[in-house]
């Protein structure tokens, strides 16, 4: 990890530990009230446990043009990506992508040509619907090492988390304050659950939250979509195409609505934002994933309303192209705070237990 930047943010955390302004305003300050020197570890801990909300900036006394000049938000914010970057593998990747919104577009346009060419060369050997086109061994052969090898990859990453900050073997009662506080979006609510600053400075605002809400439950929709259809085809001999109520159906559209909506708010939000108070660097790599991610549930979308005039193999490539990408950027792009997040709550969830000991 860069040396600078940890410096930087342990400073600012020293600061912050002397006035104990913000104690109550999410989880990281009560995690950094308990410490009395922070290790890099710890440091990182923090870092991965901030949601940027930016609450504590606007109430602190010690921003510039103090002497102290505290922007805790974007030291935390540095030292996460950083921490992204350094944790994952193999690691260029990483720090590539975090940064860079070019990049990105220019994945997407590599996996749109790959699907192009395999709907092309790999023809269907019959099926219905999109296996008329493209069929069900060959997406499979395509997309089951397109999800594994990235699922390794943040598994290795976690892990190399895991031990930087300390972890313990985790026990159910960990994991479920962890998923607890995910599910509420807990931190994002910021403060005494007012909501963030993150758009409109010191004005507290929900959009944030809601709006994670949105993406996270039309991702895990579209997750369900897949999962369903998988069970659906080998377990009961039920093969596609399905119809509109039917679980794939019902999931995928309305996870593909929420996608949609979801990440073209974000983006909205984004651009509100003052990116002084976050990493300026990955400004640009977010953008271009949360694009990324939204195109995935658009292009769904239209897929679906489409699929049954002459366009169907040109959206099918497009739309196939795209979730290619995805998955093979996930542990490397933005995607990746989702997991970090988790494993620090959980963290953080140890730490409470076995301080209440």
């Amino acid at each position: 990890m860069q040396i600078d930047l940890m410096q930087e943010a342990r400073r600012q955390a020293e600061v912050c530990n002397a006035c104990r302004y913000c104690e109550g305003y999410c989880s990281v300050f009560p995690s950094l009230h308990a410490q009395r020197a922070f290790s890099d570890g710890d440091i990182t801990q923090l870092a991965n446990l901030c949601h940027n909300c930016r609450g504590c900036y606007y109430a602190c006394q010690y921003t510039a043009p103090h002497e102290f000049d505290l922007n805790l938000p974007k030291a935390l914010a540095e030292v996460r990506r950083d921490s992204w970057e350094s944790f994952a593998w193999p690691q260029p990747l990483a720090q590539r992508f975090h940064t860079q919104g070019g990049a990105i577009a220019l994945a997407l346009v590599i996996g749109f040509a790959f699907m192009f060419l395999a709907i092309r060369v790999i023809r269907s050997d019959g099926g219905q619907g999109f296996y008329a086109v493209l069929s069900h061994n060959a997406m499979v052969a395509i997309f089951a090492p397109a999800f594994l090898l990235p699922l390794i990859s943040v598994v290795v990453g976690l892990n190399r988390y895991w031990r930087t900050v300390g972890g313990k073997p985790i026990k159910w009662a960990d994991l479920k304050v962890a998923l607890n506080h995910t599910g509420k979006m807990q931190d994002l609510a910021a403060g005494y659950g007012e909501g963030c600053n993150f758009e409109d400075e010191d004005r507290f605002s929900q959009a944030r939250r809601h709006v994670h809400h949105t993406i996270m439950y039309g991702f895990l929709l579209c997750f369900a979509s897949t999962s369903v259809a998988t069970v659906m085809h080998y377990g009961f001999g039920m093969h596609a195409p399905y119809g509109f109520w039917s679980l794939p159906k019902l999931f995928g559209v309305t996870g593909g609505v929420l996608l949609t909506i979801g990440c073209g708010a974000m983006a909205l939000l984004k651009q509100k934002s003052d990116r002084d108070l976050g990493d300026p660097s990955a400004w640009g790599g977010d953008i271009g994933f949360i694009l990324l991610l939204g195109f995935v549930g658009l292009s769904g979308l239209v897929l679906y309303a489409m699929g049954s005039t002459q366009m169907m193999p040109a959206l099918l490539a497009v739309h196939l192209g795209s979730v290619l990408t995805f998955f093979l950027l996930m542990p490397f792009a933005k995607m990746a705070h989702g997991f970090y997040r988790l494993a620090a709550l959980i963290r953080d969830a140890q730490r409470k237990r076995v301080a209440s000991v």
